[in-house]
């Protein structure tokens, strides 16, 4: 599926864009190992937000997609906990990361990044919350606009958050890059140290996971560690309050 600015612009989809990016590449199983540099070097330009602190001794990357149900349920369900437990803690630092399916998911992840380091994760996590809202709706730019004024965007903002092409083509590079090279097949898709974990993970399987990569010695953030990198504010319902775009 290849988009254009004007299709980025105009949003002119339907529920049926719900439906997963294809593509003719290998797919990636369960358990797979990924080499972690070549997981720390994103195509496209478009920069991590890095929740956590950079010394964690494990990197957990999400690939995302803001239409996808199963991101949704994983960052309204799973991510708080997670964030709480091992974030917070020191013990791993997580990326979210855009995977494009269609001109919704551009269009979310375009105002997160116009929002600001400071504001992306918030942004997110308020679009999956209100997922049910946007994406299905038969007027979805229109739906989609709506929750931006409430987060504070203006129609001008707006406008210029969707016309960033430079961001678009990164973004698009990112998919590619996933395809092709990561052998991505769904989202969500996370990588923990490089290891491939499909679908929809609870916070005892993330703990499968995570808690053996962590040193028995590990002293962690409530321990004196250094401070996050990015400091993710909680999951927030659309309010009044605004949230200043950057771009």
């Amino acid at each position: 599926m290849n988009f254009t600015r004007r299709d980025t612009i105009v949003l002119g989809v339907a529920a049926s864009a719900l439906s997963l990016y294809g593509g003719g590449v290998v797919n990636a199983a369960e358990g797979d190992m990924i080499d972690v540099a070549q997981l720390m070097a994103p195509a496209g330009g478009v920069a991590d937000h890095v929740q956590g602190s950079e010394s964690a001794p494990v990197t957990v990357i999400e690939y995302a997609s803001p239409t996808c149900p199963h991101c949704a349920t994983f960052s309204n369900e799973v991510l708080p906990a997670l964030v709480k437990q091992y974030v917070d803690t020191g013990k791993i630092k997580l990326i979210v990361r855009p995977f494009v399916r269609n001109v919704l998911d551009a269009a979310v992840f375009m105002l997160a990044e116009a929002a600001g380091p400071t504001n992306f994760h918030n942004v997110l996590s308020t679009y999956f919350r209100t997922q049910t809202d946007w994406a299905t709706s038969e007027t979805p730019r229109d739906a989609i606009f709506e929750i931006a004024t409430q987060l504070g965007f203006t129609q001008a903002t707006f406008d210029a958050a969707l016309t960033d092409q430079e961001l678009f083509t990164g973004m698009e590079a990112l998919r590619e890059q996933a395809l092709n090279e990561f052998g991505l097949s769904g989202t969500p898709t996370f990588y923990v140290n490089g290891k491939t974990l499909t679908g929809n993970k609870t916070l005892d399987q993330f703990a499968a996971e995570i808690d053996p990569l962590v040193p028995a010695d590990f002293v962690g953030a409530s321990a004196g560690a250094a401070p996050a990198a990015e400091t993710p504010g909680a999951p927030v319902e659309p309010t009044t309050t605004p949230v200043a775009p950057t771009r």
